[in-house]
């Protein structure tokens, strides 16, 4: 405990007053564990259905903040991205955000195939979005055109598809937590587009060539999944009080 205590110490005395990069990763991996113990401890205030809901937002931080954990060392240590890092913890979290869809419409008759279809196009936007920003750095707007894709599908999927007709019939605190998930993924997730262009080089290089990607990928990841689970939470307060009335 105390050689932990005394890395950390010794690696917050390394960030620079203008390192704004180390800073988000070392603010986002205590929001993180933050709202991971906020969510696995609220879990037996609410009904058995809303259970899994809250568990899987405490995954979706809990994931991330041990990743963030990792990205913080690694941008001391080296000073570089931690790309691989940040698409591993992607690849785990942002799939499980999907998955909250399908599980607040389950009161709706929400099928597994909703779930797996969400899931399908997330991995697709993140392998392809990976491949541009680590792989095939000259054809990033290729690729990155490919995950934008992917992208519109989700949202035109939880907007104007299945998802949303599921919400509707389920009506109440479902369909308002529904409607605010769509703007987070709808406006917080457009978040990363901007990290990647400011990372990769293209066309756009111009525009946000300035701007620090991981300092972008940072604030959306904390704005995302942090907003994410607490969505949910209010979802299961005012389920649980349409309940009780």
């Amino acid at each position: 405990m105390k050689s932990l205590l005394f890395n950390t110490i010794a690696l917050v005395d390394k960030i620079a007053t203008d390192d704004y990069v180390g800073f988000t990763f070392f603010v986002g991996c205590m929001a993180m564990m933050a709202a991971s113990a906020f969510f696995f401890l609220s879990m037996n205030s609410f009904d058995r259905k809303w259970r899994t809901s809250i568990l899987v937002s405490g995954l979706i931080t809990f994931i991330a903040a041990v990743h963030y954990w990792y990205m913080r060392d690694y941008w001391a240590a080296n000073m570089e991205s931690p790309t691989f890092f940040r698409y591993v913890d992607w690849v785990l979290t942002v799939p499980l955000m999907c998955v909250e869809f399908y599980l607040i419409l389950k009161v709706a008759g929400a099928k597994k195939s909703l779930m797996w279809k969400l899931i399908f196009l997330s991995i697709v936007m993140l392998v392809t979005g990976y491949l541009g920003e680590a792989v095939y750095r000259d054809q990033a707007w290729i690729w990155g055109l490919i995950s934008g894709i992917a992208y519109f599908a989700i949202v035109y999927e939880i907007w104007l598809g299945s998802a949303k007709k599921l919400a509707v019939e389920a009506g109440g605190a479902v369909l308002q937590a529904h409607k605010t998930l769509c703007w987070f993924v709808l406006v917080g997730w457009a978040i990363y587009p901007l990290g990647y262009m400011a990372g990769t080089p293209g066309w756009y290089e111009n525009i946000v060539g300035g701007l620090q990607m991981d300092v972008i990928y940072n604030i959306g990841d904390a704005v995302n999944k942090i907003g994410f689970g607490l969505v949910i939470y209010n979802l299961a307060v005012n389920a649980s009080t349409e309940k009780a009335a």
